[in-house]
């Protein structure tokens, strides 16, 4: 009697030691991906919309803040974009083992001798190809995942520590800007842990057991781990276990690092896109000398966020009776000036008193001339910068009488500091338009 025939379905299968994950993961990628692309973006026109709405020292505080949290979404997303890329070729290499469940006919190929060998040793089966590439996009997810959670912890801690600094600057009445609290708030937070671990490493064997140091460290080992820092005993720890703590430390900090970095650039990129090419060649003019025609100054041109905060006319040709200038007010540049020049404008109890005398001061620090006269008669009014929603002088020049051609406003701005004890001079800001 006939036995009937074995058929061998093995190639239909997936491999034996597929990661259970897969599924979870490639689904986590696949809808994740589109949302991390855009997060970055997002999150860095969020930091040009805030931006000019604060001093310096707060800048540095924001910028910094923003970084770490471009960083975290770069990293996610470039984690679920290069996941989907290495689950395709997992599952691309599944299928060819499904159609070809002999593997790879080396002795068919055209190739020499010595090629053969080192393709074959470093192939291996076609089973062992694809267990390899399973686990490769496995550890990429849990990587790029572990990195960014990190990366939010710490940006998170660092949020806690600088508000709970800047409050106790405000109580105390310290004069420390909000940058150098930042840098403090992630001094205390990172040099803690950090000579704690050298200390464990080198000493830590010699301290005696139950002794009031050894418990300190212990439990300083145990908050840090409570706040998720280094996420030591979790994915990175697996992985050091396995490839070598400084190898997955460095891999960790350079992709840490990687992705600040490109963080820092989006964001200056995004503040000044005419710095990315080859223009070296073409004059870079501060619009002093009135030979710009800069897109900040026409609100028909500007971007409310990546242009360069400066006075705006409605459109670089006029036709109508009135040019509309609209002066924003920085605030840095603009508070320091008014301290300086007019103090008391600060000092008045009467809230419409004191509302009328900063008004007044403001106008005083921004005289306007038109082609080259001085504006007499000129008005400001308390307004606002309707696309950025940030407050601004606002005045109405007649131009009824100019000829047509080109002609110039030239909009004072206060001193940019001292010098020899006495205000710098800042160049004023250079508007051409044409009627």
């Amino acid at each position: 009697m006939d036995q009937p025939r074995r058929v061998d379905d093995s190639a239909d299968k997936l491999p034996k030691h597929t990661t259970p994950t897969w599924e979870v993961e490639l689904l986590i990628s696949g809808v994740a991906v589109f949302a991390m692309m855009q997060l970055p973006g997002w999150l860095i026109g969020l930091g040009l919309y805030l931006r000019p709405r604060f001093d310096e020292g707060w800048r540095g505080a924001l910028f910094t803040l923003s970084a770490y949290l471009v960083g975290a979404a770069v990293i996610l997303a470039a984690t679920f974009a290069l996941h989907l890329l290495l689950r395709a070729y997992w599952i691309a290499l599944v299928g060819m083992h499904s159609v070809y469940p002999d593997g790879i006919r080396w002795e068919r190929l055209r190739i020499g001798p010595i090629e053969r060998e080192v393709m074959q040793r470093r192939d291996g089966d076609f089973a062992a190809m694809i267990e390899r590439a399973d686990n490769r996009a496995s550890v990429l997810f849990a990587m790029g995942v572990a990195l960014a959670a990190t990366l939010l912890a710490i940006t998170a801690e660092i949020v806690i520590l600088f508000s709970a600094g800047l409050a106790i600057a405000l109580a105390l009445h310290a004069d420390i800007e909000p940058d150098r609290i930042l840098i403090i708030c992630i001094v205390v937070l990172v040099a803690p842990m950090a000579l704690l671990h050298l200390f464990d490493r080198k000493f830590g064997a010699h301290v005696r057991q139950g002794s009031l140091l050894r418990r300190s460290a212990a439990a300083m080992f145990n908050l840090y781990a409570r706040l998720g820092f280094a996420n030591r005993g979790g994915v990175l720890a697996m992985l050091a276990s396995h490839h070598g703590r400084r190898r997955v430390q460095l891999l960790a900090t350079v992709a840490m690092a990687v992705c600040l970095l490109g963080a820092i650039l989006a964001q200056e990129t995004m503040r000044h896109p005419e710095l990315f090419g080859n223009y070296a060649g073409f004059p870079r003019l501060d619009g002093a000398n009135g030979n710009v025609v800069d897109a900040a100054n026409y609100a028909d041109l500007r971007d409310p966020l990546r242009s360069r905060v400066a006075p705006f006319i409605q459109a670089t040709e006029v036709d109508g009776n009135y040019v509309r200038l609209t002066v924003p007010y920085v605030p840095g540049e603009d508070a320091a000036a008014m301290q300086r020049h007019c103090p008391e404008s600060t000092a008045e109890a009467d809230d419409d008193a004191r509302a009328a005398a900063m008004l007044r001061c403001l106008a005083a620090l921004h005289p306007v001339t038109l082609d080259g006269k001085p504006l007499a008669d000129l008005r400001y009014d308390a307004g606002s910068d309707a696309r950025t929603e940030r407050p601004a002088l606002v005045a109405m020049i007649d131009v009824r009488k100019l000829p047509p051609g080109r002609h110039e406003l030239a909009v004072a701005r206060p001193a940019a500091g001292i010098e020899n004890d006495q205000p710098a001079p800042a160049e004023p800001w250079i508007i051409p338009f044409w009627r």
